[in-house]
């Protein structure tokens, strides 16, 4: 098959500073690629405050008009090649897309990223975890697992499972600029560092970890809890709502909420695991924190959404998603005190993206230190959750108002409110 020419991705930049810059896509259509390229933006650290799109289910037509968050330079060509490489190679001319599928000629979804261990010796200091963390981002390495121990004696070992964007790990080359990349970072005090393939025995292991106990989970995954918790959510009320008047073959659903990062991928992310199809989207951002989205969906049969329940279990889940996407709690285990941080994992098997570096970020600026950190999944009500939990080394417990602003913090930094 041929390779998608990169004119199906155009950006444009913003003629003044502080407009946005517009990024369009066309290509052909698939099932959840307005999700996919929200993924990618939200992995570069944009903010979308525009966007329209629209498919006649075999091409689409997706423009996003974006901002970059503070504090981090976009590399926009590495960005464009993303987006390209998640745009389907158009048909040759005169043939089906559904017939080459049938007849086994589309193109065959990617294979798994291979995995491989990075091992790191060192001595601990301040914000250690989120220095490793930001260079790794910085070479599209993205983290799967991670398990990381401190010895009494400040030193530290690090296990990070990690894929690698580019594929090309299994090189020296891009072995050795990792290790070049996290030495310059680490200095003197990185006393060993080592990318190796890891074996299925490696991977299995570091899935046995301790489960979360009911208390936590009710605190965590309660939606019942969840909600009298968030009467006064940041950005006003929450308001999701279905229309079948205004279309004859549409759904119309209408969201007015507060603004938060990776907002539209949030929606993408559950329209998409809950097996609907957008024809038409519009998304607008206000500078007062407000967003308005209408929707025009069909189910997977092509058909509106009429089933009352349907309607009703959707615009739930869709609440629920938009009130509290990401879970944060601050919890007691043993003598230790655990920060705990929970995301929806796509039906795809894909996680939040840049959650861990959110979380390092936000405990660097509060000067807290991890003495361990795991990241493993989690099955509750037939939903897979990614779980994040940390450890700090703390002689005493920590007072009410110091837990909160921990949880605050880390909370502020994972939805954009820093």
């Amino acid at each position: 098959m041929r390779v998608p020419s990169d004119e199906v991705v155009q950006i444009r930049h913003a003629d003044a500073a502080g407009e946005p810059t517009v990024v369009t896509v066309s290509c052909t259509d698939k099932t959840g690629l307005g999700c996919d390229l929200c993924r990618v933006v939200l992995l570069f650290g944009l903010s979308v405050v525009k966007g329209d799109m629209s498919t006649d289910g075999r091409w689409c037509y997706i423009v996003l008009w974006v901002v970059p968050r503070r504090g981090r330079p976009v590399p926009w060509d590495l960005l464009k090649n993303r987006l390209v490489e998640l745009c389907p190679v158009a048909a040759p001319f005169g043939f089906d897309p559904a017939y080459l599928a049938a007849a086994g000629l589309q193109d065959a979804a990617p294979p798994a990223p291979r995995l491989f261990l990075l091992k790191l010796c060192c001595f601990d200091r301040m914000g250690l975890l989120h220095d490793v963390t930001r260079v790794l981002c910085e070479l599209e390495l993205t983290i799967r697992r991670v398990k990381v121990s401190t010895t009494p004696d400040g030193s530290v070992l690090d296990l990070f499972f990690i894929t690698d964007a580019r594929e090309l790990l299994h090189t020296k080359n891009r072995r050795e600029e990792a290790q070049d990349k996290l030495e310059s970072v680490l200095g003197d005090s990185l006393t060993c560092c080592e990318i190796n393939p890891a074996g299925e025995d490696m991977s299995s292991t570091l899935q046995a970890w301790a489960s979360l106990t009911p208390s936590v989970m009710d605190q965590m995954f309660n939606t019942d809890l969840i909600e009298e918790q968030s009467i006064s959510t940041k950005g006003g009320t929450i308001s999701v709502t279905m229309d079948n008047s205004l279309s004859s073959v549409h759904t119309l659903i209408q969201i007015q909420c507060g603004d938060h990062k990776g907002l539209l991928y949030d929606i993408m992310r559950t329209v998409k695991d809950c097996n609907i199809q957008i024809s038409y989207g519009r998304f607008y951002a206000s500078h007062n924190g407000r967003c308005e989205v209408d929707l025009f969906a069909v189910q997977s049969d092509g058909k509106k959404i009429l089933d009352q329940q349907r309607q009703r279990a959707l615009c739930c889940r869709l609440r629920m998603e938009l009130l509290r996407p990401l879970r944060v709690a601050l919890v007691n285990r043993g003598p230790d005190t655990e920060l705990l941080v929970a995301n929806p994992v796509e039906v795809s098997g894909k996680g939040r993206p840049l959650v861990f570096y959110d979380i390092t970020l936000a405990l660097k600026n509060l000067q807290k230190r991890v003495f361990l950190a795991e990241i493993g999944r989690h099955v509750v009500e037939d939903r897979e959750w990614e779980v994040y939990r940390l450890h700090f080394a703390e002689e005493h417990e920590l007072p009410s108002s110091l837990r909160r602003k921990i949880v605050d913090g880390v909370t502020s930094m994972l939805m954009g409110w820093d």
